[in-house]
């Protein structure tokens, strides 16, 4: 599937991706990049309509000259986890020569698990989460599990993606996982989050929130035996119609960030008390599924415009 070519590199909007997707046409086989493919089409189709042109773009490209873009959106950057001295140093230097959205200070903020106590203090209701901060013990965790009476738990570092260093952990294979996770975590935080049964009986419920307004929504599974919802383990996913409540609770999950994000998505489950939380918001390179819902795209590209006519400052 084909979207716009590159023509140099200078356009209104570089639609930021990464190294293995920088491809303008997926192999027939490669139902993975078509996908992300038709999502960014969509997305570009939206902006020509608003007079702005549009190429997806490599982040790490180091001939690129990013002040020949009047903005960059992260869009697929899905490698940044991996390089996370590389992407904060081009965080750095790149903010100054074009305007990112969302903005570099969100992306730092949402790129480190920690953002979850930031919510909850604000009101919205999160997933528990314990954090297990860098060169801390991971013999710890069996114990932090008991002191927040929980018999099964999910253990992932701060600054990941993809399902990355991600267990189920029980009292039986704590040590097992405390084995395995000791290298990363001497190294950053690791998150510790109750398991959620709701995962495995109904799925992850997914709403995106596009300037500031849901839009549309999909709900994640996991594989049979599995809990990881992402495709990269088997997941699959299906349009979803959400409850009213989840709508407000994605609404007021990214009105609680300032400034008002451009794009993102909210995670969620209901919690040991039946009510819905959020499991992590994503601002910085959310699979959007756009092509679940085509006309997201025109809010999506409207936040883009505004944000490119707005006064600095």
């Amino acid at each position: 599937m084909a979207v716009q070519q590159k023509e140099g590199f200078r356009a209104d909007v570089a639609l930021l991706t990464e190294r293995r997707y920088d491809a303008s046409e997926a192999a027939p086989d490669d139902w993975y990049l078509a996908n992300m493919l038709r999502d960014d089409a969509l997305l570009q189709e939206a902006l020509k309509k608003r007079g702005l042109s549009s190429v997806r773009i490599d982040w790490a490209r180091p001939e690129v000259d990013w002040s020949l873009f009047r903005c960059a959106v992260f869009r697929t950057t899905w490698d940044y986890y991996e390089r996370a001295a590389e992407f904060s140093a081009w965080l750095d230097r790149v903010q100054h020569h074009t305007l990112l959205l969302n903005p570099p200070e969100m992306i730092r903020w949402n790129m480190d698990k920690h953002y979850l106590a930031d919510l909850e203090a604000k009101g919205v209701n999160i997933v528990p989460s314990v954090f297990m901060e860098t060169g801390s013990d991971p013999a710890e965790m069996a114990g932090l599990m008991q002191q927040q009476g929980w018999a099964e738990a999910v253990v992932k570092p701060c600054v990941s993606g993809g399902a990355w260093h991600t267990y189920r952990v029980n009292a039986g294979n704590a040590p097992e996982v405390a084995d395995k996770i000791r290298p990363v975590l001497a190294k950053q935080s690791f998150i510790l989050q109750p398991f959620m049964q709701s995962i495995v009986d109904t799925g992850e419920d997914t709403l995106m929130v596009l300037n500031g307004t849901y839009t549309h929504a999909v709900r994640k599974c996991a594989a049979k035996g599995d809990f990881r919802v992402q495709d990269d383990w088997g997941g699959t996913v299906q349009a979803y119609e959400p409850e009213p409540a989840q709508i407000a609770l994605a609404e007021q999950a990214m009105a609680a960030v300032s400034p008002q994000p451009v794009y993102g998505r909210a995670d969620m489950v209901r919690d040991a008390h039946g009510n819905w939380a959020i499991m992590e918001l994503e601002l910085l390179e959310p699979e959007l599924w756009i092509r679940y819902h085509p006309p997201s795209a025109e809010p999506f590209a409207e936040a883009i415009a505004v944000a490119l006519n707005r006064p600095v400052g």
